[in-house]
């Protein structure tokens, strides 16, 4: 467990509610499109206090994890709302307890711009995912617009202390854990993506 991370989000879950509302309110519509495609054992990384379960499916098999004790506790209680089976476990998506291809969907919801290490937990992934199995983003990323970047790399020394990072190579990273990109989206410019990959099958012998 990364447990300067886990910490600064311990923090940050004291506010999180009042941090998120406004991007709620903007990209809700885009998540529950995306997540609409959540089939069979699902994982959801950096569950958060629990507010995007309110996108999830109906009737699904969730097990929703993030690496802070305090944003998990918050998550709990949302959990029972849910129209299906879903668990809250604390978990860092960068050493992941699950067995290998453990699950048929994973989701991520602004996740891999705060993970401190994105490649590696991509791979963790990879790891717990089928083959065949779907990676379905919904992330924050680094612009292909040059002034933007910029901006972008000036600014994520400063918002790494308290939150995500704004310049993360996302869809490179997925390309580079072993993934297929399927389907890459615009929700706002380039900055902000809903990614649909997949794991590839298995190679016959």
């Amino acid at each position: 467990m990364d447990v300067e991370c886990q910490a600064k989000w311990d923090r940050t879950s004291r506010a999180y509610g009042w941090m998120t509302w406004a991007e709620e309110r903007r990209f809700g519509p885009a998540k529950l499109a995306l997540f609409a495609r959540m089939s069979g054992r699902c994982l959801m990384v950096a569950a958060g206090t629990g507010t995007d379960f309110q996108y999830f499916p109906p009737g699904r098999e969730i097990i929703a994890v993030d690496i802070s004790s305090q944003m998990v506790e918050q998550a709990k209680r949302r959990a029972g709302a849910y129209d299906g089976t879903l668990r809250v476990e604390v978990a860092d998506v960068q050493e992941l307890s699950y067995a290998n291809a453990s699950f048929d969907t994973v989701v991520t919801s602004c996740t891999f711009c705060s993970v401190p290490d994105p490649l590696g937990g991509l791979r963790e992934l990879h790891r717990c995912l089928k083959p065949g199995g779907q990676l379905l983003m919904f992330e924050h990323m680094r612009s292909r617009i040059g002034p933007i970047a910029v901006f972008q790399d000036l600014m994520s020394p400063l918002t790494r202390r308290f939150g995500p990072a704004m310049n993360r190579d996302t869809v490179g990273n997925v390309l580079r854990a072993g993934f297929d990109l399927i389907c890459e989206r615009n929700v706002y410019m380039d900055i902000v993506k809903a990614l649909e990959a997949r794991r590839p099958e298995a190679m016959c012998r």
